[in-house]
């Protein structure tokens, strides 16, 4: 993938690892207690806090991932956004304040103050570290995405360069700092994303679409012969293969010794020829980060609205438009994607990219990533509602938004803070919608990592811009990984090496052990991140939600609301949710491809566990807290 260099976009970079690290200079020196370290002394302002949600929530997942799955899928992107923002009513309306009342530092706190078990204590900070490991995954993974058009690096430095800034962030000034870089990032994403926007709007849709450096040439076609469905004839080429994958016709054609993949079409009913995208051919440095193919010195873009209706007749561009104009102008036209194809060429692996003509109500409604109307099975749909599920119960159990709520004074400050940030992820969610299909529309995403498709929507628009926005999505995922190692740390240091091992440390020893946590952390966070290149994050954020909503969320409900809950069930519980999701997770199509295998033979068809593990989850703590009435009350009783 070939990305130019900008020496503004470097300069900003430069100021704001510069700014966060005096930040944490300035805040190390005030954090000597545990206190100060894992929760900011209790003292951040609601108002902060509230905005601070949401720098900590809106993560890679959310800038990255979203708006890249927007441009690819459409609508079906937009349901992350829906799925994240609807958590937070859970999280508002039966946890905020509950939680603020029985914790002190962690998640763990909370759960094991009415049973000061060290049961729960090992089971909750091993269930904290598993979700925070897999939050993490995707946020370095967007780290590596970013630095490579922001400083011309590969992948495997911009996951090292998050993890060493984000370690020195943590071990030197804690939550404090954490706070406060999570804060002006929340802030700088909702306001740049809105000018993004701006220009989105002002842009239009175009046929052809030339912004910034970005020039639109029409996609090659070549006459095609074909016989009962085969090509037997290119003008030019020599025809060496065809199969049929998913519905879809490919041929290998040749020419002067080169071979390569063409997908079979048919236009004004003759038989064509399509050229298609490998990324082969990629690795080569013929694939441009705009879309564009090289070839022979000419360049061919792919993605792009192909059919423009404004006012029943078909147009070649719009000139700037409004919000809604914008969203039923594309719903009217057809949109050209690019749709990956996946098969063996004589036993070897084949990736190639084809161009996808889709009507814009298809791409505007769920269906293309998601089936659950027509032609969908009865796994699709078990699918789609246990990622909802996830999305709707993971954010109210995720560890590093927990410990926010330990953050301020009092839990009515737990409450107000979790208002605003509903409004300000509420907000931002509404433009990832525009961004999205704002990159889809004019062709600027890349094919091998649909995560870079808001930042490339910038570069099209000007160095000024996108140099700000890669910034600014660079400390988003900054503000979350503090956020995470701070719970990881907390975990391994307050949880299990001062309650569960009941080494009764000093304050100051407590903050040596919660930064060498955050050290060891951060090393394995950069090894997974190097490990998951070219997946989606907001994907891979799904699971994360799955995990935390199977292994959380039940212990943290019924220890609220149901009196006869025991300790034995709360750790049923938590083991059961987390062995049933990883389960589930680790044998999944999508793991069986990472593996190396055909994802179609994979042992079941469910990417999103939560429908069966939260489904588990609950029901172990119900039974098992029966079970162990009487031997928890004559525990009780003979300590009385």
């Amino acid at each position: 993938m070939i990305y130019g260099v900008s020496y503004i976009a470097i300069a900003f970079f430069l100021f704001f690892v510069t700014f966060v690290i005096g930040l944490s200079f300035y805040f190390a020196r005030k954090t000597k207690s545990a206190s100060s370290y894992y929760a900011a002394g209790g003292q951040i302002h609601w108002a902060v806090n509230g905005v601070a949600f949401a720098g900590d929530y809106l993560s890679a997942a959310s800038f990255l991932g979203i708006c890249g799955m927007i441009a690819m899928v459409g609508f079906d992107g937009f349901l992350y956004s829906i799925g994240f923002l609807a958590g937070w009513i859970v999280a508002l309306f039966l946890v905020a304040e509950p939680m603020k009342r029985l914790g002190k530092y962690t998640f763990t706190d909370a759960l094991n103050s009415k049973f000061n078990s060290r049961g729960i204590t090992l089971a909750a900070a091993i269930s904290t570290l598993v979700i925070s490991i897999f939050y993490l995954i995707p946020q370095m993974v967007g780290a590596g995405d970013l630095v490579t058009p922001l400083l011309g690096l590969p992948h495997w430095v911009g996951v090292v360069l998050v993890g060493i800034i984000v370690i020195f962030i943590v071990a030197t000034a804690g939550m404090t700092s954490t706070t406060y870089v999570q804060f002006i990032k929340g802030g700088l994403l909702i306001v740049f994303s809105t000018i993004l926007t701006i220009y989105v709007f002002n842009n239009g849709l175009n046929l052809k679409p030339s912004i910034g450096d970005m020039k639109f040439k029409e996609y090659m076609l070549f006459d095609a012969q074909v016989s009962d469905g085969k090509v037997i004839a290119v003008d030019g080429y020599q025809v060496k293969d065809q199969q049929t994958v998913k519905g879809i016709e490919v041929v290998k054609l040749e020419k002067e010794g080169v071979e390569r993949w063409f997908n079979v079409v048919e236009k004004e009913g003759a038989f064509k020829v399509s050229e298609m995208l490998s990324i082969a051919e990629a690795e080569k440095g013929d694939l441009l980060y705009n879309g564009e193919f090289k070839e022979n010195g000419k360049f061919y873009q792919v993605g792009h609205m192909s059919k423009i209706i404004v006012d029943g007749q078909e147009v070649e561009k719009t000139g700037p438009v409004g919000p809604l104009k914008f969203l039923s102008t594309i719903e009217n036209g057809e949109i050209v994607r690019l749709s990956e194809l996946k098969f063996k060429d004589n036993g070897k692996k084949v990736s190639v990219y084809y161009q996808n003509h889709t009507s814009g109500k298809d791409f505007m409604l769920p269906g293309l990533k998601y089936k659950i109307g027509k032609g969908s099975t009865l796994w699709d749909k078990i699918d789609f509602i246990s990622l909802m599920l996830a999305l709707f119960l993971g954010t109210a159990a995720l560890p590093h938004i927990l410990i926010r709520y330990y953050t301020v004074p009092s839990q009515r400050d737990a409450r107000k803070s979790t208002i605003l940030a509903i409004a300000a992820i509420g907000t931002f969610y509404i433009l990832t919608l525009f961004m999205g299909l704002g990159a889809a529309v004019n062709g600027v995403f890349d094919v091998e990592s649909s995560n870079m498709s808001a930042p490339l929507l910038a570069k099209a628009f000007g160095v000024g811009i996108f140099s700000i926005i890669s910034a600014v999505a660079f400390s988003t995922i900054l503000g979350t990984v503090a956020g995470l190692i701070i719970a990881s740390s907390g975990a391994i240091a307050h949880d299990l090496y001062d309650n569960y091992m009941q080494r009764n440390p000093s304050d100051e020893q407590k903050v040596k052990a919660g930064k060498i946590a955050a050290f060891a952390v951060g090393i394995l966070a950069i090894g997974l991140g190097i490990s998951f290149k070219g997946m989606n994050v907001s994907f891979l954020v799904g699971w994360a939600f799955a995990v935390a909503a199977s292994a959380n969320l039940p212990a943290i409900l019924f220890i609220l609301f149901w009196s006869k809950t025991t300790a034995k069930g709360i750790i049923a519980s938590i083991i059961a949710g987390i062995i049933s999701a990883l389960a589930i997770i680790l044998t999944s199509p999508t793991m069986w491809d990472r593996y190396g295998f055909d994802s179609a033979d994979a042992i079941h068809k469910l990417e999103n566990p939560a429908i069966i593990s939260f489904t588990i989850s609950v029901i172990v703590i119900y039974v098992v807290s029966l079970a162990t009435q009487k031997q928890e009350l004559t525990v009780e009783n003979t300590n009385v």
